[in-house]
């Protein structure tokens, strides 16, 4: 270790999860932390979110592996959101054998019900709260909140100044990576007005996504672009966070929690960006001359995920147009998501592989020298619930969370019942498959989007 990276403390990594799958996805892939929603108050309600019994699982398989799991109640709450309150931190507070490891709260008044039912939690203090300068970190820091989210518009050099001025153990959590809102600190009115849908309780219908122009009022119907190219004008639509390039800088920032936006994402997103973000911090904190040396392979990985093209957003000052604005509706996807693996077996162990009905979905020559299937040792046959169509004899990728990945054709596939099949056309149905390589439990399976 050199002695920059010596000096620096390893922050966590704090990953989204949209659903039981995707949190065992971010624990699984080497995240730190990991943030969900209930049932009630948070900003996702498009999101799944976690039923209590799928909370309480989710906990369990994360702190035995280590993981945190905080809770997001950050909704800016009316008088009728607050009736339930007292009795949903009541629940929090109660689960067993494990329960959350924090809250993330943004409104005063559900923080003081959360102290008031649970005086020991440990509360973090939502983005949504507009946490700008550092006397305002100790507001809530002499309230008895343990950490605060930064507000996205802040700089690096803000950051480090709030450092300076805060209690050693107080925490700075900030986000690093994912979709940007248009409002200040996501404090968005545009959906309420257009929709009805309030965005700061949960309901955002992203009309900053949405095309617009000027009309001048005695011109009706003549539509003057604000900013105008060949796809139309965005005039709101913000391109995504993307911090991989500078985890130094932001060691150095003395950031505690590195977060990544995304809980309406899919496993396979979680899985590249938490891979990426794991290895680039454990990188940097053993040398930075690895960390550097990586770097391609960081931004690659990024890449591949569905996203609006990268910005660094506000950490290197106020960003202008051309850096933040994104000048389309559509996201650039280059990776389809297949299914994470549920289970594994040796090819042949299920009984119904040994019917004669096998040989007629079986790709030619994937077997031995004859095309028989003496080498199928080599791979394996897993369960899966499918989240794309795919087909027998397509290559797909084995995503593994230590990064050897592995290209493996799809041998032969079956339905629950073991009948053969030469495709999985319905959505979230259980398959089998069988592959010419290994795979492991809670390997992704991938395959390219632009592929021929």
């Amino acid at each position: 270790m050199d002695d920059s990276a010596a000096k620096r403390k390893k922050p966590e990594l704090l990953m989204p999860a949209s659903s039981l799958e995707v949190l065992k996805t971010a624990v699984i892939f080497g995240a730190d932390a990991v943030y969900i929603g209930g049932d009630a108050f948070g900003l996702r309600a498009k999101a799944r979110n976690f039923s209590s019994e799928e909370m309480a699982e989710g906990i369990a398989f994360a702190h035995a592996r280590g993981v945190k799991v905080y809770v997001t109640a950050n909704i800016l709450a009316h008088n009728g959101d607050l009736e339930g309150a007292a009795e949903y931190f009541t629940q929090l507070r109660d689960m067993q054998p494990e329960r959350c490891d924090a809250l993330i709260i943004s409104d005063p008044g559900m923080f003081t019900i959360a102290k008031r039912v649970w005086p020991e939690a440990e509360i973090h203090i939502s983005t949504q709260a507009n946490n700008t300068n550092y006397e305002t970190y100790l507001f809530w820091w002499n309230l008895g909140a343990k950490r605060v989210v930064s507000a996205r518009e802040l700089t690096l050099k803000e950051l480090r100044s709030i450092r300076e001025h805060i209690p050693e153990e107080m925490e700075i959590e900030s986000f690093v990576h994912g979709a940007m809102c248009i409002s200040y600190s996501g404090r968005c009115l545009l959906s309420n007005y257009f929709t009805g849908r309030d965005a700061n309780r949960g309901a955002c219908t992203h009309p900053c996504r949405w095309k617009y122009a000027v009309v001048e009022e005695t011109r009706p119907g003549e539509y003057m672009p604000v900013y105008e190219n060949d796809r139309g004008t965005f005039i709101f639509n913000s391109k995504d966070l993307c911090m991989v390039d500078h985890i130094p800088e932001l060691l150095d920032a003395g950031i505690d929690s590195l977060k990544v936006e995304g809980r309406m994402k899919t496993a396979l997103y979680v899985a590249a960006i938490t891979r990426a973000y794991r290895k680039a911090i454990d990188d940097c904190l053993s040398s930075e001359e690895t960390y550097q040396a990586k770097l391609d392979w960081y931004r690659a990985e990024v890449s591949k995920c569905t996203n609006r093209r990268y910005t660094t957003g506000f950490y290197f000052g106020r960003p202008d147009e051309n850096t933040q604005i994104y000048d389309s509706s559509t996201y650039v996807k280059e990776y389809i998501y297949l299914g994470i693996i549920e289970e594994v077996r040796q090819v042949g162990e299920h009984p119904w592989q040994q019917t004669s009905q096998v040989e007629q979905y079986h790709v030619a020559g994937s077997g031995g020298e004859n095309g028989d299937r003496g080498s199928q040792s080599l791979g394996c046959l897993v369960r899966i619930e499918q989240r794309n169509k795919f087909s027998v004899g397509e290559m797909i990728e084995i995503m593994r969370p230590d990064g050897g990945d592995e290209i493996a054709l799809v041998r032969a596939m079956y339905d629950e019942s073991g009948t053969p099949v030469d495709s999985c056309p319905h959505s979230k149905q259980t398959i089998w498959l069988e592959l010419t390589a290994k795979a492991e439990q809670y390997d992704l399976l991938r395959v390219e989007s632009n592929k021929d």
